[in-house]
């Protein structure tokens, strides 16, 4: 490939140190790729201090006695011999491999050879991003709230001994479920290449939401008695399974897709069923970010499945694996599940006890027919999908 004619600048009398650095500077980034640039100058001191110029700043330089001073010139400047772009020119190119090398260079950047590489094994757009990532997070990060504002402590109430104890309970159970979905894309941010940033931005939104979720359940667990409630071994064996899936789109499936979905209704429930207007009012907020916590995880399933069918087989493996694992399990505590029949009951008279019993049965069939139909929204024929509903663990999440 032919070479160009070398760029020439001339100092003149200014030395490099007095200044002379910030016109070689400006001179190497206009370089074409392959182009040197020669400097010549009356400064008597100018090789030497070009020689020691160039290998402070990373720029290779040839300088030799009677000619005049030469840095060549790749890329950029010759410090970018051997370099490459994090993506295409510009922010917007995301590749389908990020290479570790780049570190945590912005997407777009021109990176320069010989920093350490990055620690981190997702590195394949296919298995983490969904093209509707930016939007989400935008989302997310426009609608974060304020416990401290958005929920009236402070509005009075009084309810039952039993009642109250059975908020208790359910605030207690939606907290330690509320930890594992933190942990969990907690998790995957440290394993992710930054070159795929929205998606690391949306898992960072929904780390945010859950830490938020953990403090209004807690403070309304203990906002009118001094004990909270039991934590079911069989729930935290639920969720252990969850913690324990190492790869990222089958932990989005159990996670985001079943179990999220799931507390959806739960949710909804306690909502509809609140006695009191602050369980209502974080129950409601809790709501309004797991929807989107769902919508990334089936944009993200939706579009690997796009690039690769067989994950619907691995996704249907990966249930059957969770549902063996936790068939010795008792699953839901049986104290939540009386005070969600308490709540729905409103009353202790045996009318009053079969309809709260009865809005429970509800709620397990609403779970049952959300996961369905978004196990056929990601490709699973009709029966398969009631199959894999059906497995799905007995503690909701």
């Amino acid at each position: 490939m032919a070479v160009s004619a070398p760029m020439v600048i001339d100092l003149e009398n200014l030395g490099l140190e007095a200044g002379g650095y910030l016109l070689v500077q400006r001179a190497l980034h206009d370089l074409p790729v392959g182009g040197r640039l020669i400097v010549r100058g009356s400064d008597p001191a100018l090789r030497i201090h070009l020689a020691a110029w160039s290998r402070s700043t990373g720029h290779v330089a040839d300088v030799v006695g009677g000619e005049p001073a030469v840095i060549k010139g790749s890329a950029v400047t010759a410090r970018w011999n051997r370099a490459e772009r994090a993506g295409g020119a510009g922010s917007g190119g995301v590749l389908p491999h990020a290479d570790v090398r780049w570190g945590l260079a912005m997407r777009g950047a021109l990176v320069e050879e010989g920093g350490p590489p990055l620690h981190v094994d997702l590195v394949d757009r296919d298995l983490v991003w969904a093209d509707a990532a930016r939007q989400l997070y935008i989302n997310g990060s426009a609608r974060q709230w304020d416990p401290a504002k958005e929920v009236h402590w402070d509005d009075p109430f009084s309810l039952p001994a039993e009642i109250e104890a059975a908020v208790v309970q359910v605030m207690t159970y939606l907290v330690e479920n509320e930890y594992a979905a933190l942990l969990i894309p907690a998790k995957f941010i440290a394993r992710l290449h930054p070159h795929y940033r929205e998606v690391m931005q949306v898992l960072s939104i929904q780390v945010a939401d859950e830490a938020r979720h953990v403090e209004v359940f807690s403070r309304r667990a203990t906002l009118r008695s001094d004990e909270v409630g039991v934590s079911g071994a069989g729930g935290r064996a639920s969720l252990q399974t969850l913690l324990d899936e190492p790869d990222f789109s089958l932990a989005s499936f159990l996670l985001s897709v079943l179990g999220e979905g799931s507390f959806l209704d739960l949710l909804s429930f306690i909502a509809r069923h609140a006695p009191d207007p602050v369980t209502r009012e974080v129950a409601s907020l809790a709501l309004r970010d797991e929807r989107r916590h769902v919508a990334f995880g089936m944009a993200h399933l939706r579009y690997a499945v796009d690039a690769d069918r067989s994950l619907l087989g691995r996704m249907r493996m990966a249930a059957e694996r969770r549902h063996d694992a936790l068939a010795s399990t008792a699953g839901l505590n049986q104290d939540v599940y009386d005070s969600l029949v308490t709540l729905a009951s409103h009353a202790w008279n045996p009318a009053s006890i079969a309809t709260g019993w009865q809005a429970v049965q509800d709620l397990q069939r609403d779970m049952d027919q959300g996961r369905q139909r978004r196990l056929i929204l990601l490709g699973f024929p009709g029966d398969e999908a009631a199959e894999l509903s059906a497995l799905h663990t007995r503690n909701f999440m």
